[in-house]
């Protein structure tokens, strides 16, 4: 399946006796794996998917992961020796090592990009620089030359530091000097042969360590010691309250195997026991401290057994079962809130009783929330959850508890498709068709989705793809028999679809009904939701208080110094942002440009509805979540708890409010600046649109409560509000299907996106057109369009342009993936287009 090659590394003097190989693979964006000598001791520790460390150039010490075993000795180099094995077990399946090498040919980059974004940062080593004094500068034999060297003070310290303590880090250097640019004196120190750097490897994952305390084997075997101590404390009572504590938190009397689990020392302590009476029990030998690993996770014991089906859901699950039988990968169409979730608890059960293990995938981490703690009332400790939000020592211990088989159930985010499983037979995707399984940057820039699908095929498992809204690919595929399809078009218990109504805001604006940005008609509904003690969501899919500045005298708009964008005014933080680089700066008093005063913000985000509601509607209580109140780890958890709990009337939010989120009191959904969606230049924006308000409208009446829904619009004229409006997906199936027949677009072929950057304008447009020119000579110039500038033209001080290849199906694809390569490392490789770099991107939208 790979194309991969290794590649050796020069070694003097090679030792005779090895005989075995390994080809590495380093975290690294190198398009080969590296071959490395096994030294004879140890050759039996070393594994395919363990980790080793080696040297890679001269200087860098790397953690790499056995590819492949051989006894093909290099014919043109001899190689390198690995340093060292880490992992008496390998920590990555071979049939991973197979899913990244088809990641790095699907999506044209390399298995080291896949493994550096696969891998926990917990489980690869980091090198830190260290100084120790050089013995040879030092030694009797140099004493002459010593002498003839003159240190400056900084120096002085630095090596009377050296001389007391064996090495020092570059930090210590500079707390020990007490200044931020100490670089010059351990350079000099270096041209003067005083000290020698080195790399120090440290292992990076830390497992958590409690302390606790038992009772020593002399008093817990011997009762009649344990009462010759109790007199012995007669006059000491703060040291007798702890013992007496401790046998009442461990009745090693009743078991004696429960004083050898003992108790965490911190446990003992919350019960305001006196600190120095439990060291000097310690002291004396009556008590023993030690330290024990624990998991970061809480333990979670199941408090629900099973899920009931109805009638209705149970008749869809013998179907998906029925299509399993023929069919790798089945499409549950569902509505929102016909109960999918119930469905997938139901066959991950089965799945679990018979063996096997099971990815359920997500694709916001927001929508683990709620989702996860449901699971965990049927599966506890089963149960594995895998995201970004989680420390690098947390997902360590995840992906050490998959290989232990501790979680024969993980429920994670796109980057879960990269866990190591072994006997996986069960993968749900849920909400199929949301961008969120799309990784943009950095390589691989691959489709969770689509790496599921050949994951399962790799584990010879299912996959259940499921959605309200489906992608038009999936239910294409769906249509032609490619994947089964499973129909859910009734909802749960007895809730009804939300009724969904249209306001023309131009018209209101025209007999200035609108107060701030809500219409007359949402604003009224939302006083009925007070009224009701109800709740409602406010949808608006931007974030930040405003999306500019606008001076009104001379037209300026604040622009962000990288990128070709406007600064998103954001007025919580008095500061103006750019959601592309980062890059923020205060908000300007008045106008950089003519000096006026009359600076106004335009348009409207999260932030500027948030403050409208509480002045609109001043009884209420608004909650904004958005990606800036959601950055710290347990935010989500929070806000939603907090909304779940009804502390809180409204939730304005981005698309986050619109995934899998259920609660009980929300009846009313207002959808803000509609037109935006709709308008969006892409192939994909009517698709996109009906999804996103389908979504975020099923969050209202889920229980026997019919929901409302009220869209803001500047055209009621719109034929896409009106699918939405009559839930008619498949008019929009037909109707998006015909188009990209006609206009070749996916799923009738396939694209792939280059991204041609540089940090010249003029660079740039000659890189892009010398590209394209060299690309419709190879494979068509039909097939080649562009270059043209993007919708953002410049991003963090690169200009980009771009080429678009559309590719018949019936195309050796393989082939022409390997010229896009070839020929954008040969365009990175001319003198003229030293600074340019080539991104391609394979199913870019």
């Amino acid at each position: 399946m790979s194309e991969l090659q290794p590649i050796v590394l020069n070694e003097e003097a090679p030792d005779e006796r090895v005989t075995w190989f390994a080809d590495i693979i380093l975290p690294v964006p190198i398009p080969r794996m590296f071959t490395y000598r096994i030294p004879r001791v140890m050759e039996e520790m070393v594994q395919i998917g363990s980790r080793v460390i080696v040297q890679f150039g001269s200087k860098r010490i790397l953690t790499g992961v056995v590819g492949k075993l051989h006894n093909d000795p290099p014919k043109k180099y001899n190689a390198r020796y690995i340093l060292e094995v880490l992992d008496n077990n390998p920590i990555v399946e071979p049939v991973q090592i197979r899913l990244f090498e088809w990641i790095a040919n699907y999506y044209v980059c390399t298995v080291g990009e896949v493994l550096n974004i696969a891998l926990p940062s917990g489980l690869k080593l980091s090198s830190e620089s260290k100084a120790q004094l050089n013995p040879d500068f030092f030694s009797e034999d140099n004493q002459m030359s010593l002498a003839k060297v003159e240190f400056s003070e900084k120096e002085k310290i630095v090596l009377e530091a050296l001389n007391e303590k064996s090495s020092l880090t570059y930090n210590e250097i500079g707390e020990l000097l007490q200044e931020k640019s100490f670089y010059n004196t351990i350079k000099s120190l270096i041209a003067k042969e005083a000290i020698l750097i080195y790399e120090e490897v440290k292992e990076k994952y830390k497992p958590k360590v409690i302390k606790k305390l038992r009772l020593s084997p002399s008093y817990a075997r011997n009762p009649d010691q344990l009462e010759i101590l109790f007199g012995s404390l007669e006059k000491r009572p703060k040291q007798m309250d702890v013992l007496l504590a401790y046998l009442h938190a461990v009745p090693q009397y009743q078991s004696a195997s429960v004083n050898q689990v003992g108790i965490a020392k911190n446990q003992l302590m919350d019960r305001n026991l006196s600190a120095s009476s439990v060291n000097t029990l310690i002291k004396n030998e009556v008590l023993e401290e030690f330290e024990e690993i624990v998991s970061r996770f809480e333990t979670t014991v199941p408090t629900q057994e099973q899920v009931f089906l109805t009638d209705y859901q149970m008749q869809a699950k013998q179907q998906v079962l029925e299509h399993f039988q023929h069919k790798d990968t089945v499409l549950l169409h569902g509505i929102t809130g016909s109960g999918k979730t119930e469905i997938y608890i139901d066959l991950i059960q089965e799945v679990l009783n018979s063996g096997g293990q099971v990815l359920y995938l997500l694709p916001e981490i927001a929508l683990t929330t709620q989702i996860v703690l449901r699971l965990k009332k049927i599966f506890g400790d089963r149960m594995g959850i895998y995201h970004s939000r989680f420390s690098d020592n947390e997902r360590v211990e995840v992906w050490q508890g998959i290989l232990a088989g501790d979680y024969p159930l993980v429920v994670g985010v796109r980057s879960a498709v990269l866990l190591p499983f072994d006997n996986l037979s069960l993968i749900i995707v849920d909400e199929e068709h949301e961008t969120s399984y799309k990784q943009f940057d950095p390589a691989p820039r691959y489709h969770a989705r689509d790496v599921a699908l050949m994951l399962a095929r790799l584990h010879h498992s299912k996959t259940l793809l499921g959605s309200a809204t489906p992608s038009i690919e999936s239910y294409y595929h769906a249509c032609h028999a490619k994947y089964g399809l499973v129909a859910l078009n009734q909802r749960y218990g007895n809730a009804q679809l939300p009724k969904i109504e249209l306001v023309d805001i131009k018209l209101e604006r025209k007999q200035k009904t609108m107060r701030e940005d809500f219409s007359s008609v949402l604003l009224d509904a939302m006083q009925g939701v007070l009224d009701k003690k109800e709740q409602a969501i406010i949808f608006q899919n931007r974030r930040g208080y405003a999306p500019f500045l606008h001076c009104e005298d001379c037209a300026h708009i604040p622009k962000c110094q990288n990128c070709d964008v406007s600064l998103t005014y954001h007025q919580y933080a008095r500061e103006l942002r750019c959601h592309y680089c980062g890059h923020h700066e205060a908000v300007p008093q008045e106008c950089v440009a003519c000096g006026s005063t009359k600076v106004k913000s335009v348009g409207f985000g999260t932030e500027k509805l948030e403050e409208e509601i509480q002045g609109l509607l001043p009884a209420s209580r608004v909650q904004r979540m958005d990606l800036d109140t959601t950055r710290k780890k347990n935010s989500y958890e929070l806000i939603i708890e907090s909304f779940a709990n009804h502390e809180m009337d409204f939730l304005v939010g981005t698309q986050m409010v619109s995934k899998g989120l259920d609660f009980d009191g929300v009846s009313l959904v207002g959808i803000l600046d509609a037109d935006r969606m709709i308008h969006f230049p892409d192939f994909r924006s009517h698709e996109r649109t009906f999804q996103l308000i389908t979504q975020v409208s099923g969050r209202s009446g889920r229980r026997d409560k019919v929901g409302r829904v009220i869209i803001q619009t500047t055209n009621l004229k719109q034929p896409i509000l009106y699918k939405i409006i009559e839930n008619d997906y498949l008019g929009l199936f037909e109707e998006e299907i015909h188009e990209r027949e006609v206009y070749h677009y996916p799923p009738f072929v396939r694209i792939i996106r280059l991204t041609v950057k540089n940090p010249d304008k003029r660079v740039v447009d000659l890189a892009a057109v010398h590209l394209a020119h060299i690309l419709k000579d190879r494979i068509g110039s039909s097939r080649v369009l562009g270059p043209e500038e993007p919708l953002i033209s410049r991003l963090r001080n690169q200009y980009l342009m771009q080429l678009v290849i559309k590719l018949e199906k019936n195309l050796n694809i393989k082939a022409i993936k390997a010229a896009l390569r070839d020929e954008s490392v040969k365009l990175t490789k001319e003198k003229a287009f030293k600074k340019t770099n080539v991104v391609i991107d394979v199913d870019p939208y």
